[in-house]
């Protein structure tokens, strides 16, 4: 999960937005032994895409973590991690360090200090210094490569999307195509990859910067690796804060996190079509009412299941499916809104003429994101294998959850995966300091907040939760509003944290 630089550290669309990689220059990773601290050799970075800079403070700072492959063989093969630094501006306010843990999975690390690390060592005055790194097989990591086909790596046939008529036996094909791939082609990287993997990472990573402890801002599927983090060491943990939660249900994790898609659809369409019903829309304007809005919406996608439109740029075509797609993706940011308002207008004209709007649809994934997000999703929980259960999932999440057409209930390739878990998932419990900060939207399309408030329920009273009356994904200093930025910031700043969940109200933008 290119569309806007905001839509790139998310949770799961990374299926199609993976986070850009960080331009570095390359340098071979320490030759550590396995007893010895990890060592850094920090250079200036090259300038990295879309990277906001601040004339007046320190530039950021590139290096390379050695790390074991195989942390049960720490004298084995060894791994040079991409990592990344912005120095406090004033150092005699400098607390401590702030780790920016970024989304996905698939999410560059390097390239989300570069973007949002000058915003937030103003926000917090210089308080910290902030550091990320890219998760093995990202960015300027070692990557991972499952050979697949570019037609394989296309959003609506990586994402399970359903036949028009609900079928699901071309989705269980290309699932058993690409699980054979990654387990042929993948190699030991692939393997490698999980979440708890990342967190022993990023505790090497504090052990190579001498912090005994670390603070934290996750965002997405990052509040679950910061989640996770924060139970296996609890000790090196300052101020947690996560933004956007997944559900940390042990029993399911990423699969959870794809079927709350449904949920996060219906939750947050409703802003979408409120919107286009606006008669302030002008010409972006689709109906009289929200209810207008979403009958066009469904018959429009029903109609393209039927007679696909072709763009006239790409000459692609726009189905059903395509539509679908495109707005579960319109839900991230209300940026979004127009583009996709015209998208439908122009589809549903009545004419069979080639599209003039712009083409929205995203080229097919980076074979390295393909293969980080399935190592990570396929890795760290076991998923069901028989194919009739997905036949009826599907077919009961078509009628819940008719936005998205069963496709968050369908057959992934974990279902066919090589080898199964590679660890059991970690439980999240209230056992640890009480020093996190959740923050979370009412109507996120990806990490909605009912399988947030399972993440507050899990953390118990280590956690307070700020919940924000906005819609869209990511909410600090993004799509949140100044009672839910406020509260993080303090947090960060001064080490006050509300007393008890804060409901913060809705504000115009």
């Amino acid at each position: 999960m290119r569309s806007s630089p905001r839509l790139r550290n998310v949770l799961l669309p990374a299926l199609s937005l993976a986070c850009a990689a960080a331009t570095l220059s390359a340098a071979p990773a320490r030759a550590d032994g396995p007893g010895a601290p990890p060592r850094l050799d920090w250079r200036p970075c090259a300038k990295a895409e879309g990277e906001v800079t601040d004339a007046h403070g320190p530039a950021r700072e590139c290096a390379t973590l050695s790390v074991p492959l195989d942390y049960r063989e720490a004298g084995g093969r060894r791994l040079g991690l991409a990592v990344s630094r912005l120095r406090s501006d004033h150092p005699d306010a400098r607390r401590g360090t702030l780790l920016l843990i970024a989304g996905g999975p698939g999410g560059s690390g390097v390239g989300m200090l570069a973007r949002r690390g000058t915003q937030l060592r103003q926000q917090t005055h210089g308080a910290y210094d902030i550091v990320s790194l890219d998760p093995r097989g990202t960015g300027g990591s070692p990557g991972a490569d499952c050979g697949l086909s570019p037609a394989d790596r296309e959003i609506t046939t990586f994402r399970p999307w359903p036949a028009a008529d609900g079928s699901i036996g071309a989705n269980v094909a290309t699932a058993r195509r690409i699980a054979d791939a990654c387990a042929r082609d993948g190699g030991p990287v692939l393997r490698s990859l999980s979440t708890v993997n990342e967190v022993r990472d990023l505790d090497r990573f504090r052990q190579a910067l001498g912090e005994r402890r670390l603070s934290a801002y996750g965002l997405s599927y990052g509040t679950y690796v910061g989640a996770v983090y924060a139970q296996k060491y609890p000790q090196h943990t300052d101020r947690w804060v996560l933004d956007s939660n997944a559900d940390p249900d042990p029993e399911r994790v990423e699969r959870a996190w794809v079927a709350n898609f449904a949920v996060g659809a219906e939750d947050r369409f409703p802003d979408f079509a409120k919107w286009a019903s606006d008669p302030a829309r002008g010409t972006d304007r689709l109906a009289r009412t929200p209810q207008e809005v979403r009958d066009r919406f469904l018959s429009l996608a029903s109609q393209l299941d039927r007679e696909p439109r072709r763009f006239d740029d790409t000459k692609k075509l726009l189905t059903g499916n395509a539509l679908r797609q495109q707005m579960q993706l319109a839900l991230y940011n209300d940026e979004q809104f127009p583009g996709f308002a015209r998208l439908m207008a122009a589809a549903g004209d009545g004419g069979s003429a080639p599209l003039k709007v712009p083409d929205p649809q995203p080229k097919p994934m980076e074979q390295r994101d393909a293969a980080v997000f399935l190592g990570v999703v396929c890795n760290d929980v076991r998923w069901p294998r028989a194919v009739p259960g997905y036949v009826r999932a599907v077919a009961v999440d078509r009628v819940a959850h008719p936005l998205t057409a069963g496709m968050p209930a369908n057959v992934m390739p974990c279902a066919f995966w090589k080898g199964g878990p590679v660890e059991k998932p970690v439980r999240i419990t209230p056992d640890g300091p009480s020093n996190v900060l959740l923050l979370q939207g009412l109507r996120d399309p990806a990490t909605p907040y009912s399988g947030a408030l399972k993440m507050r329920a899990a953390f118990g009273d280590r956690a307070r939760m700020v919940t924000v009356d906005a819609g869209g994904h990511a909410m600090y200093l993004a799509n949140g509003n100044s009672c839910g930025d406020r509260a993080v910031t303090e947090f960060l700043v001064t080490g006050k944290r509300p007393e008890q969940d804060i409901a913060c109200p809705a504000e115009t933008r």
